[in-house]
C-alpha cells in the first residue's frame, strides 16, 4: 500500500491541473462535417433507391418473377437504410464510424456514382430489349411484304388469265366478226391509216421530251432532211415522223421483217396472227412470249428508233436501253407508247404478207409525183 501522504499529494496535484475545454468553433465544424456526411449518405441512398425501383419496373416488361422478387428486396432494403438515417438524425445519435467525415463523403459519392451506373446499365438493357423487339418486328414486316408481293403476282396472273378467258364469251360476236373478216384491200387501207396514226401519236411525246431535255429541234430536223424548206416551223414535226417511218419500215419487204427465225409463216398464218393480235394489248402479248418474233421485233426497232444520246437526255441514264438489250420489256410509259407503234407496224406487215400476190410498197423520190409510182406498180 502507498503511504497516505503520497495519495493526498496526488489528489492535490490532480485538483491543481487546469481543464482546457474544446473550442466552440472546432465543435461546430465537426458538427457541420457530420451533417454533410449524413446528407451525402441520404443522396446516395436515394440514388440506390431509384436504381432499385427502375430494376423493379424493368422486371415487369417482360414479366420475370425472379427479377421482380430480387428488385423488390433491393427497394425494401434501401427504404430501411433511409429509415435508419432518419432515426439516427432525430436521435442525434448516428452510428459511429471509424472513418473521418471527409472519407465518409468520398465513400458516399462513390456509392452514388455506382448507383447511377447501375441505373444507366438498366436503361441500356431496356433500350437493347426494345431494339431487339423492333428488329423482330421489322423482319416480320419484311416477310409479310414478301408474302404480299408473291400473292400479288399470283393474283395478277390469275386476273390476266381470267380476262383473256372472259373475252371469249363476252366478245363472242366480235370474235366471230374477226374470224369472218375477209382479207380485202379496204382492210389493208384501214391498217395503213392506223399505222400512220400510231407514228404520229409516238412522235408527239418524243418531240416533247426532246424539247424538255434541251434539244435544238430546228437543228435536229435539219439534220434529218438538210435541204427541206418548211412553210411553217410546225411542219418540222414531219421530219421526225419521216425518220420514225424509215427506221420502223426498214426490212418490211422481208417476210420475217429481217428478223432471224426458224420457220417462216405462210400467208394464212400471217392473217391469223393479225386477227389474234389485233385486239390484244402489246404488253400482254410480250408478257406471255417475251422472246417471240414479235418481241424480237419490238426490241430491235426500239434500239434503232431511240438513239442512246436521246435516251440518256430523257432519263439521265441508259438503264432502260440495257434492260431492252438484255431481252426485257420495261413497263415504263415511254416504252408502252413505243409498243403501240410497234404493234401497228407489225400488224400491217402480217397483213401485207398475207395477200396473194403479196403487196409491195414503194418510196417516191424527192420532187416526184407519187401518182407516177402508183401507175408503175400496176
Amino acid at each position: 500500500m502507498l503511504p497516505t501522504g503520497t495519495n493526498e499529494t496526488q489528489i492535490r496535484e490532480s485538483n491543481n491541473q487546469k481543464v482546457h475545454p474544446q473550442p466552440v468553433e472546432e465543435a461546430m465544424s465537426q458538427h457541420q462535417d457530420n451533417v454533410e456526411s449524413l446528407i451525402a449518405k441520404i443522396f446516395t441512398n436515394i440514388s440506390s433507391l431509384k436504381s432499385a425501383y427502375i430494376q423493379l419496373q424493368s422486371a415487369h416488361t417482360p414479366y420475370d418473377p425472379d427479377k421482380i422478387e430480387a428488385a423488390d428486396k433491393c427497394v425494401i432494403s434501401e427504404l430501411k437504410n433511409l429509415s435508419e438515417l432518419k432515426h439516427a438524425y432525430r436521435e442525434k445519435n448516428p452510428k459511429p464510424t471509424s472513418a473521418s467525415p471527409q472519407d465518409s463523403r468520398l465513400v458516399a459519392e462513390i456509392q452514388e456514382q455506382q448507383s447511377l451506373l447501375k441505373t444507366y446499365e438498366v436503361m441500356v438493357k431496356k433500350f437493347q430489349t426494345q431494339l431487339q423487339t423492333r428488329d423482330t418486328q421489322i423482319l416480320q414486316l419484311q416477310q409479310q411484304i414478301q408474302e404480299a408481293n408473291q400473292k400479288r403476282v399470283k393474283l395478277e396472273k390469275k386476273l390476266k388469265l381470267r380476262s383473256l378467258s372472259a373475252k371469249e364469251p363476252e366478245d363472242l360476236e366480235e370474235k366471230n366478226e374477226f374470224f369472218s373478216m375477209e382479207l380485202t384491200p379496204d382492210l389493208f387501207t384501214t391498217s395503213v391509216e392506223a399505222a400512220y396514226q400510231s407514228i404520229h401519236d409516238f412522235s408527239k411525246p418524243l418531240i416533247n421530251m426532246m424539247k424538255a431535255s434541251g434539244w435544238d429541234l430546228d437543228a435536229a430536223a435539219n439534220s434529218i432532211e438538210p435541204s427541206v424548206v418548211y412553210a411553217k416551223r410546225a411542219h418540222k414535226k414531219y421530219a421526225f415522223e419521216s425518220l420514225i417511218c424509215q427506221r420502223m419500215f426498214s426490212g418490211f419487204p422481208d417476210e420475217g421483217f429481217s428478223i432471224k427465225q426458224d420457220n417462216l409463216f405462210v400467208s394464212k398464218e400471217g392473217f391469223h396472227q393479225y386477227l389474234a393480235m389485233k385486239a390484244m394489248d402489246p404488253l400482254d402479248i410480250l408478257s406471255q412470249s417475251p422472246d417471240s418474233i414479235f418481241g424480237k421485233f419490238c426490241r430491235s426497232k426500239y434500239l434503232v428508233v431511240v438513239h442512246p444520246k436521246m435516251e440518256a437526255s430523257f432519263f439521265g441514264n441508259l438503264d432502260q436501253r440495257h434492260y431492252v438489250s438484255g431481252g426485257g420489256h420495261p413497263r415504263t410509259a415511254f416504252y408502252q407508247a413505243f409498243l403501240k407503234l410497234a404493234k401497228s407496224i407489225w400488224l400491217l406487215h402480217r397483213l401485207a404478207h398475207s395477200f396473194d400476190p403479196r403487196l409491195r410498197y414503194f418510196r417516191s423520190r424527192r420532187e416526184m409525183n407519187s401518182q407516177r409510182y402508183i401507175w408503175k406498180a400496176w
